[in-house]
This record gives C-alpha cells, structure tokens and sequence, in this order.
C-alpha cells in the first residue's frame, strides 16, 4: 500500500506495561504485535500502523484515536472483559453511535458504528 501526504500512517501510544496492553489489544480488537526490543512493540490488524512506547511518564492524551465496530455491545463487551473500562457509555449522534473506553495504561479511546 502506498503512504500518502498529509495522511496519517502511524499512531503511537505511551504503555506503562507492555505485556498488559498487548495482552488488552490482542483480547478486545485481535491485533498482532512485533517487539522491537524491550521498550517498544508495533501492532498490526487495526486498520492503521502503530506502536506502543514503554513509559513510566503520566499518561496525557491529547488525540481520541477511533475504531470502527458494526456491533457497539458486542465489542463494549469484550473490552471489558479485556480489562478496558468504559469512560463514555454508548451514544448517538448524527450519523452513528460510540462509546470511549480507557485502556489498562489510561490511553482514551471511542468505537463508533453507523446506525
């Protein structure tokens, strides 16, 4: 696949433990990680390139980064179960729903479907 300008090709989050949010990722959504070393592991699977970076700086998160899901309560479910917690219960708005979740590092994300 081809990069292109201007368009995002990568996302990186900061992860108290690795082993925990791989573990929450791989549960909750089946993505694929690659270790680069003991600070750093890319995932695969998500629709979009990224990796996560071994911190021990409080989380800040500045980007919602979103997922698509066509079964909000299918995949709320299995977030939880992966050891997400919900910080936005299922909404509506124009043109589909969502809900945010906070993963076992504290990074804040939303799914969202059409109606």
């Amino acid at each position: 696949m081809r990069t292109a300008n201007n368009c995002i090709n990568y996302i990186e989050f900061k992860a108290g433990d690795l082993v925990k949010i791989k573990a929450f990722y791989s549960s909750a959504f089946d993505w694929k990680f690659t270790d680069y070393g003991p600070t750093y592991t890319s995932f695969e699977n998500s629709g979009i390139a990224g990796g996560f970076e071994q911190s021990e700086d409080k989380l800040v998160n500045g980007v919602l980064v979103v997922l698509y899901h066509d079964n909000l309560e299918q995949i709320k479910v299995k977030v939880v179960e992966a050891g997400g917690r919900i910080s936005k219960e299922i909404f509506s708005f124009p043109g589909g729903s969502r809900f945010q979740f906070l993963d076992p590092s504290g990074n804040e994300l939303a799914v969202w479907a059409t109606h």
